[in-house]
């Protein structure tokens, strides 16, 4: 088993139209904090005239509001993080279906949908103490369920977005006899009980809890720009590393668009560094 592919990090999934083009305003119920974001959105308005009115919250709470609003909702655009969360919208019947020739044209295939455009993907990475690892011993989400780990896996809860996404992503690119096979023999494996999120299974590498876990790449990068003392401890000492591995267009039409022209400009796909400072 290959280590898969980035995974999504977010996703633009449209709604029920419900703000008239003339008032010229949308409205985006965003899971999203990121500055990058803000650009996107001051460009939008300059270039298209139309408002952004940002309604902001945690993932499950927003879709959770979506959903009790029903037909009332003024939602006009969903941002969320992650294709578990898609998928859980998606079964909820809260998405319009989109048919859109700009943004087939330029999201791939397997980051869309009928319903839901993904704009942005991750990597979901191994990270291992090198005291207690060798490199060649974690190069791919197999070596995570072979036994010579017995007790050296460290995980956050397998019922989280981001692992059940993962494992989806196992299923599809294995089938789900291999898929299961897996994940038992990486729960054979756990050196404690799943706690915790990303960053924590990567400060119990470091401090030698466990010897090799699974986050997402930019936790990685939160932990070496923290100027927290003891998150510098655990990234500046080595203890852990990175194995390789048209006029009549609605608003929110017209803001998938601009978003999916923004990202095709800086670039969709980008290569995981390997992190020397590790």
């Amino acid at each position: 088993m290959k280590l898969l592919p980035r995974l999504i990090l977010a996703a633009l999934a449209p709604l029920a139209f419900s703000v008239h083009a003339d008032e010229k305003v949308l409205n985006l119920y965003s899971a999203r904090h990121y500055q990058t974001d803000e650009a996107l959105y001051a460009n939008f308005t300059q270039q298209t005239g139309i408002k952004i009115n940002r309604i902001e919250g945690k993932e499950d709470e927003l879709l959770e509001r979506i959903k009790n609003e029903g037909s009332n909702s003024p939602a006009d655009v969903f941002l969320t993080v992650d294709a578990a969360r898609l998928a859980k919208a998606h079964e909820l019947g809260v998405f319009a279906p989109v048919n859109s020739k700009v943004l087939d044209s330029r999201i791939p295939a397997n980051l869309r949908t009928e319903d839901w455009f993904a704009f942005s993907k991750r990597a979901r990475i191994i990270v291992f103490n090198k005291a207690a690892i060798k490199v060649d011993e974690v190069q791919t989400y197999n070596d995570l369920a072979n036994p010579r780990l017995k007790g050296k896996v460290c995980s956050r809860s397998g019922s989280h977005p981001y692992n059940l996404s993962l494992m989806a992503s196992i299923i599809a690119h294995e089938g789900e006899a291999n898929a299961e096979a897996w994940a038992k023999g990486m729960v054979a494996n756990f050196a404690r009980a799943p706690k915790g999120g990303d960053t924590d299974q990567i400060k119990a590498v470091a401090a030698g809890e466990c010897g090799v876990a699974l986050t997402n790449t930019y936790y990685v990068a939160r932990l070496l720009r923290s100027t927290k003392p003891e998150e510098q401890k655990n990234d500046g000492e080595g203890r852990f590393h990175l194995a390789q591995s048209g006029h009549h267009r609605h608003p929110h039409q017209r803001f998938r668009r601009r978003h999916a022209e923004d990202r095709t400009a800086q670039g969709s796909s980008r290569q995981v560094p390997r992190i020397s400072r590790l």
